[in-house]
């Protein structure tokens, strides 16, 4: 669970406890989110881990079993809870992530609506960016998948801070509730150009609106409607590439294509044990990771034109 104090401040500075949900570390590419309990057992190639042994515990510990294997118990930040999460619906990663939280100016205190609460995976790191007096209100038209996110926000401990309604924004628009209220607007949906008249009027003066789209044709009609209450009107594209970066001799590292690395370091000077360089110093060499992350959608930000 997400922890909270009477003030909603999020802190990890704290031992696991009965009822926690914790992420269990195996390696970089196998994690999941385990709630605590006194009677509980987790079973991997690892070996057997006892609840009772985490407890008591702080968040980052390494904690072994019999077998002498060991995970990582760690804290359900929003970055590690977008890579563990049930997908009912693509989700938006890192990448994007950071960037809506930037562009939409979105700091503590803040008002931000949402459309298309799908998984849940932008709302957590919306709730902490707004957190401790902010909130989150997020509406999807889908009822089972509204209540299945409310149920996740509840165990990560986010119930506090954010909402979730179940509302057909595209058809009806946003509730009157927050005319003028909003610092921020998020829409992630089929047709968002439907929604945009009724997220200006939600908007506070100078207010941004993010609309996320995987289609440009989306993106081009998205665009047209938002001319008339919007200005400064941008779309990016986001693209994360990994690289691999070790020591090593450039003519016997390619890559997959059989390409050699084409970012190259500095050069390392090694000595031998007589004190005399080596003939071959090693270089520093990265090359671009199989595991690159390409086009998941475009992103458009826009603000609201104070002058209507």
């Amino acid at each position: 669970m997400l922890p909270t104090d009477s003030t909603k401040t999020l802190s990890f500075n704290r031992c696991i406890t009965e009822g926690d949900l914790v992420i269990v570390y195996e390696r970089h590419d196998v994690m999941k989110a385990v709630q605590v309990s006194e009677k509980g057992v987790l079973q991997n190639r690892f070996g057997m881990f006892k609840h009772s042994d985490w407890i008591g515990k702080p968040f980052g510990s390494k904690i072994f079993s019999s077998k002498g294997g060991f995970v990582y118990l760690l804290a359900p930040t929003p970055e590690l809870w977008t890579l563990v999460l049930s997908h009912r619906t693509q989700i938006l990663y890192i990448a994007d992530i950071s960037f809506v939280v930037m562009y939409l100016e979105i700091v503590p205190g803040c008002v931000v609506l949402e459309s298309g609460t799908g998984s849940g995976s932008l709302s957590t790191s919306l709730a902490r960016a707004v957190a401790p007096h902010g909130h989150v209100y997020t509406f999807d038209f889908h009822e089972q998948r509204a209540a299945s996110a409310r149920e996740d926000f509840e165990r990560i401990g986010l119930s506090s801070l954010v909402t979730v309604g179940v509302r057909d924004i595209q058809g009806e628009g946003f509730p009157d509730e927050f005319l003028g209220r909003a610092d921020s607007v998020f829409l992630d949906l089929p047709q968002p150009w439907l929604a945009i008249p009724s997220a200006a009027k939600m908007l506070q003066q100078d207010g941004v609106l993010c609309s996320f789209s995987p289609c440009i044709e989306q993106v081009q009609r998205s665009c047209e409607t938002l001319k008339s209450s919007f200005t400064d009107i941008r779309t990016f594209e986001i693209l994360l590439h990994t690289y691999e970066v070790r020591e090593g001799h450039l003519p016997s590292w390619q890559d997959g294509d059989g390409v050699l690395a084409s970012l190259k370091g500095c050069k390392k000077r090694q000595r031998s044990t007589n004190g005399q360089e080596n003939s071959r110093p090693q270089t520093v060499l990265a090359r671009r990771m199989g595991e690159t992350r390409g086009h998941t959608g475009y992103l458009t930000f826009a603000r609201l034109n104070c002058i209507r």
